[in-house]
């Protein structure tokens, strides 16, 4: 039993047929593709929680901040 009710010999029928339509070269460039895609959006997501993390330290540039209750 495959997933969903489809059976393996199923998807090996349809495996063969995208192959015919589109060849293994082409197959092959379009995982690379998506491969690179995905590998660029997780470095993305990546460098988006080390920003948000940070985001509350202060910029080496300002000066300290100073809270006027504390004279």
């Amino acid at each position: 039993m495959g997933i969903g009710g489809i059976s393996i010999w199923q998807l090996l029928i349809i495996l063969a047929i995208v192959i015919m339509l589109f060849g293994t070269k082409r197959l092959r460039t379009l995982g690379s593709d998506l491969g690179s895609a995905v590998k660029g959006f997780r470095k993305s997501m990546q460098d988006d929680s080390g920003t948000e993390a940070g985001s509350g330290q202060e910029s080496p540039g300002e000066p300290p901040a100073t809270d006027s209750r504390d004279k």
